[in-house]
């Protein structure tokens, strides 16, 4: 079940709204459990044991870490986090490393999640939590749990137990939750159709202003895609009394490659910039030691998404750009025109989406080749002049959307309900009429 979806619409989130609030506050956390575990089982019915033990492993774990932590034997608390985590990474590398099962919905993200509260625990950011229907709460969380934002367990332990919804928020809720419906369905939607189409065909069909063309297509579909569900995440967590951190910021305005990382899927580069990269040392050993930091922090972000070469390819390549920025580019880029590190940004990022995309790595070379003209390619025929003319306004529109063009203008209407009722019912039409709305980020 996907949010941008009739049923979940119509049937699944009023339903479980109407429960939630006709229940006491005290039970209204068994009520967020229980329809969580639905909506996961829902598509993948096996795999709800899977979810239900990582949060018994946690929950007890959580427990002994607190409780060696009270009488002051660290030494044995620590042995239960590495425990955990050892639970943790073994589950994730099983299911979505050796090919021997099909991979469970969500589980990179929840897996990060749950391993979060018995560290956060151990270092005491966050208390021990002791009823488990509040932390199953936490872990199989809907709004959250299938493509993120990753909720780290100190960022809403307050909010497990002592929430208090309101209309304001619920309200603002819904705005937010429209919006990033808006951008799945009425943006990545339709602009998916283009990368569908033009990735789909054998590199010989291919021109070069075709290859960029098709990954300008994904570029844009990929962030309207998370982006959107991240705002429907986080507009889903305020109409249930929970704040999510942020996950955008208009990354595809960035003029470096470390500023887009700090811009683009925040609530991962937090996490392994809390619980990898500042446990190695971060940047207080010198130069050299941080960037084997950085390197290590890389290879396993590509690693993360998947078991494809193609995602550690993915990952070495930002490793090293990011080293190289650190070392040397970002000094030129800061003494450099603004359009000049733009410009250099976009085109890295472009180059790592290739990377990314194609889950066959020797297919993505191949359709690399033809965007830097390294196979003999045409540069431009019929159909691609046809391709570019079909999708030109939307294009324009993708780029301005994307890089906060329209932000002033949302401010502006953001109280009119007018524009929301407009907004959700262009949705709905689409939905009504199309077959196509993937979500890319549920195959992690």
């Amino acid at each position: 079940m996907v949010f941008s979806s009739l049923l979940f619409l119509f049937r699944f989130l009023p339903l479980t709204l109407a429960l939630y609030f006709l229940l006491p506050r005290k039970a209204r956390n068994a009520a967020l459990f229980l329809t969580s575990l639905i909506f996961y089982a829902w598509g993948e019915p096996v795999y709800l044991v899977l979810m239900i033990f990582s949060t018994l492993v946690d929950y007890i774990h959580g427990r002994f870490v607190w409780h060696f932590k009270e009488k002051g034997e660290m030494g044995k608390a620590k042995v239960f986090v590495a425990l955990s985590m050892v639970i943790n990474l073994g589950l994730l590398s099983v299911f979505k490393y050796t090919g021997w099962f099909p991979l469970p919905i969500g589980i990179s993200f929840y897996t990060f999640q749950t391993m979060s509260y018995t560290i956060d625990v151990y270092r005491g950011d966050a208390k021990v939590q002791k009823n488990i229907i509040s932390f199953g709460a936490y872990v199989s969380m809907f709004p959250q749990l299938i493509a993120g934002p990753i909720v780290q367990y100190k960022q809403v332990a307050k909010e497990l137990d002592n929430r208090k919804e309101n209309i304001a928020d619920f309200a603002d809720g819904i705005r937010l939750f429209l919006t990033g419906l808006g951008k799945k369905v009425l943006y990545a939607n339709s602009i998916g159709l283009l990368w569908e189409n033009i990735s789909s065909r054998p590199s010989q069909e291919l021109t070069f202003i075709m290859a960029w063309l098709g990954i300008f297509a994904y570029a844009f579909q990929i962030y309207f895609d998370f982006s959107g569900y991240s705002d429907m995440a986080q507009g889903l967590g305020l109409m249930f009394g929970f704040r999510f951190p942020d996950n955008f910021q208009y990354p595809y305005r960035s003029k470096s490659i470390t500023e887009f990382w700090r811009r683009w899927h925040m609530s991962l580069g937090n996490w392994f910039k809390e619980y990898v990269y500042i446990p190695l040392g971060g940047n207080r050993n010198g130069l050299a030691m941080q960037i084997r930091n950085i390197f290590i922090v890389w290879l396993l972000t590509g690693i993360w998404h998947g078991a494809g070469i193609n995602f550690l390819l993915w990952g070495l390549y930002y490793g090293c750009l990011l080293i190289l920025e650190k070392c040397w580019l970002l000094k030129r880029l800061s003494k450099a025109p603004a359009a000049v590190g733009h410009i250099y940004a976009m085109v890295a990022v472009l180059i790592g989406w290739v990377l990314f995309a194609f889950d066959k790595w020797e297919k993505g070379i191949s359709y690399l080749k033809t965007m830097l003209l390294l196979n003999g390619t045409t540069i431009i025929n019929r159909e691609t002049g046809y391709l570019l003319l079909q999708n030109a306004v939307l294009l324009i529109l993708l780029a301005l959307a994307s890089v906060g063009v329209f932000a002033g203008f949302q401010r502006k209407i953001k109280k009119h309900w007018g524009w929301y009722i407009f907004l959700f019912l262009l949705s709905i039409a689409y939905l009504v009429d199309s077959s196509y709305n993937p979500f890319l980020y549920f195959r992690f």
